[in-house]
């Protein structure tokens, strides 16, 4: 499953990603994959990747990481910035944008829209809701 994360840096994308490990039962410190770009983890029985592309400036950046192997469909690819190797990341299955809610000087929460694209992505959403 692919899942790309949207948002302003801030936003609270690897924060989502950290409450999701949290909520499957992993236990360890889990990091922003800023400078890393890429971090591992097993939680729930899954083996999940959380990337941070942020920090691409071009395709040839894609190719020399062989992130291209862990979209082999054996793991759940959790990917910040998507945009950045538009057209080299697999499709989505699912969409998450958050947003700041705020005025000039006060955070007022976020809001959270998901997106299901795939028959995979709607199947996990459905879970979600229930």
């Amino acid at each position: 499953m692919v899942i790309y994360l949207h948002g302003n840096l801030g936003a609270g994308k690897t924060t989502l990603v950290r409450a999701l490990l949290h909520a499957m039962g992993y236990i360890g410190r889990v990091k922003s994959p800023t400078y890393t770009l890429l971090e591992l983890y097993q939680a729930g029985g899954l083996h999940l990747r959380h990337f941070d592309l942020y920090r691409f400036h071009d395709a040839s950046e894609w190719d020399a990481t062989g992130f291209r192997d862990e979209f082999g469909g054996r793991n759940v690819c959790l990917v910040e910035w998507p945009e950045k190797a538009q057209g080299l990341v697999p499709q989505a299955d699912m969409e998450i944008t958050l947003e700041i809610l705020s005025t000039e000087t006060v955070c007022n929460g976020r809001n959270i829209e998901i997106l299901a694209i795939s028959q995979a992505g709607r199947e996990c959403l459905k879970l979600l809701q229930s």
